[in-house]
């Protein structure tokens, strides 16, 4: 990446618009991990969170989650550090077996969700007991892959913009931005 690059970057951060802080964002983390427990304490759930998205609250989710589980991850894309999407593309599929168990997959958004449609529907095929979906953010639009796709598990419902933070990424940067923001102008 160019200095320039790196420059417009820095700016896109800097001319955001904060649309939660991170207490916000941690409080909505917190609830969700209530219902979460609530609901799963005695599945023997196998929770896999979504690289590279879900890496931040996967994290955040699993400490807070006091019941026995299994944990890993699956890392699927159709973005490649773009805005658009492409072919789902399998960068490493589950190592952990969870035929006949029940499954909470972890991202950090539920958008258009193709990604999500396509890891829930293989998880169904290699023989999940139950498959539910667990979501800091779900973007309120009509554009789902699916109509009947939704979180059964959602921090934040955020408006339809561009954002990034807490997971979510700006070309594969500000992953690590403290609350959720949006580009400005999109």
């Amino acid at each position: 990446m160019s200095k320039t690059d790196l420059e417009h970057i820095k700016q896109v951060y800097i001319q955001a618009d904060l649309l939660h802080s991170e207490a916000e964002v941690e409080h909505a983390i917190n609830k969700m991990a209530a219902e979460i427990t609530e609901d799963w304490a005695d599945a023997n759930p196998v929770v896999f969170a979504i690289m590279n998205g879900g890496l931040v609250i996967g994290g955040k989710l699993l400490t807070k989650l006091n019941f026995p589980l299994e944990a890993g991850y699956m890392h699927a894309t159709r973005y490649r550090n773009s805005t658009s999407g492409h072919e789902l593309e399998w960068k490493v599929r589950p190592f952990i077996d969870f035929k006949d168990r029940p499954v909470l997959v972890v991202d950090d958004i539920l958008d258009e969700g193709h990604t999500l449609a396509a890891i829930v529907d293989f998880c169904k095929e290699q023989g999940a007991s139950e498959v539910r979906i667990a979501v800091l953010v779900d973007k309120m639009h009509d554009r789902k892959a699916r109509p009947e796709m939704k979180a059964e598990y959602v921090g934040i419902n955020i408006e339809d913009r561009y954002i990034f933070g807490y997971g979510m990424d700006y070309h594969g940067y500000w992953r690590n931005a403290p609350g959720i923001f949006a580009v400005k102008g999109m």
